[in-house]
């Protein structure tokens, strides 16, 4: 299966933000802007809820959306000359699918 290029190979971004990402995709599909941002912004809004409620986002192809945890640890104030506990808290990762991972390389 072959898939249809979405962003024209001629363009080049140094840093990509969601309006180039809505524009982009305005462009090639035809759909209003309007909509499209609708649109990414639900994904977004999805893709945070249902971490913050522990289930993981996985896009066959794209990547994972995961939770990772982490322990316990101390940790040193050194302006205070003192320790701290930081307690095991969870954070977001993304981790690229393998073809992802090969066309960045």
């Amino acid at each position: 299966m072959q898939s249809k290029k979405l962003i024209s190979p001629n363009i080049k971004f140094t840093n990509m933000t969601k309006a180039d990402i809505v524009r982009e995709i305005a462009k090639s599909t035809g759909i209003d802007k309007q909509t499209v941002l609708t649109s990414v912004e639900s994904f977004m809004e999805l893709v945070k809820d249902s971490l913050s409620q522990g289930d993981n986002v996985y896009l066959r192809g794209f990547g994972s959306f995961v939770i990772k945890k982490r322990a316990q640890k101390t940790a040193r104030n050194i302006s205070k000359n003192t320790t701290i506990i930081i307690p095991e808290h969870n954070i977001p990762s993304f981790k690229p699918a393998k073809t992802f991972h090969d066309k960045v390389k």
